[in-house]
């Protein structure tokens, strides 16, 4: 396949150090070459920056996060296709390359799922590896890689939403008529080495907006809130009871972040009953 379409990666940035240079060697070592790399930094103070420069990549300043950043990162694109991922994140070798293949196979593909799969040294790890293993076609997963011009077409990402920001995109582009569930083969590999702290910290967060994503996503958000869609996908796979410690470390695990989403929830929904 000649490299005919530029493909832009979109990086959001903030003291990403640890893990950007395994990133971009990972975009650098596709197997597919016409490619761009675009890093949005917030104002990183460590070696983020330098280790971009170093490497070549573009880099735009903004104290943009999440998906502002890379809204700012697609408009600065200059490829027929975009592929956001973070900076924890490594691409296997033909992601790119499956990415684009798929599209030229069916005009109604819209958006392309790439599977990941959690690494790390810790046992949360292991837990999130597991459980990542078992949302294949559900509406757990959401697509990355997207046509520039469908993106710019609906708006690209929901600004005012960071609880399951990630789809948002797709979820706008289906409702043009287009397939956002296909879903290569080729892995993205997730670097989270992380605190059971950190991770629920970041569940609060997220369900600070849980409200503002139901209600302008409810068609996606009804199951992925859903506690119970969320716990029969797990015990209803003969396979979840395979590995009885990893399976009890995930629904322990999924009841801690319900608890602390309802945490930022009931918070979220305060502050917006003090300005309404």
């Amino acid at each position: 396949m000649k490299d005919s379409y530029l493909v832009s990666v979109v990086i959001p940035t903030y003291n990403s150090e640890k893990t950007l240079a395994i990133c971009l060697e990972s975009i650098k070592n596709q197997t597919y070459k016409n490619v761009e790399i675009i890093i949005v930094d917030n104002f990183s103070f460590d070696a983020t920056q330098r280790i971009a420069k170093e490497q070549g990549v573009r880099v735009v300043e903004s104290d943009a996060i999440r998906s502002k950043a890379r809204n700012i990162g697609i408009k600065q694109s200059k490829g027929y296709f975009v592929l956001s991922i973070d900076s924890d994140m490594e691409l296997t070798g033909g992601v790119v390359e499956e990415c684009i293949k798929t599209f030229q196979l069916d005009e109604i593909v819209g958006g392309i799922i790439i599977p990941e799969k959690s690494i790390g040294s810790n046992f949360l790890v292991e837990i999130r590896d597991f459980e990542r293993s078992f949302y294949a076609d559900t509406k757990i997963e959401s697509a990355r890689f997207f046509i520039k011009d469908l993106v710019e077409k609906v708006g690209g990402y929901d600004e005012d939403v960071v609880f399951y920001e990630e789809s948002t995109l797709p979820q706008k582009i289906e409702k043009l008529g287009f397939n956002v569930g296909v879903r290569i083969k080729s892995e993205i590999l997730h670097h989270e080495n992380i605190s059971i702290g950190k991770w629920l910290k970041k569940k609060y967060y997220y369900g600070k907006t849980a409200y503002e994503y139901k209600e302008k996503f409810n068609q996606y958000a009804s199951k992925q809130i859903s506690f119970f869609y969320r716990f029969s996908i797990f015990l209803r796979n003969k396979r979840f009871y395979s590995k009885p410690l990893l399976a009890l470390g995930v629904l322990i695990l999924k009841l801690l972040e319900y608890f602390a989403a309802g945490l930022g929830y009931m918070a979220g929904k305060r502050e917006r009953d003090k300005t309404n």
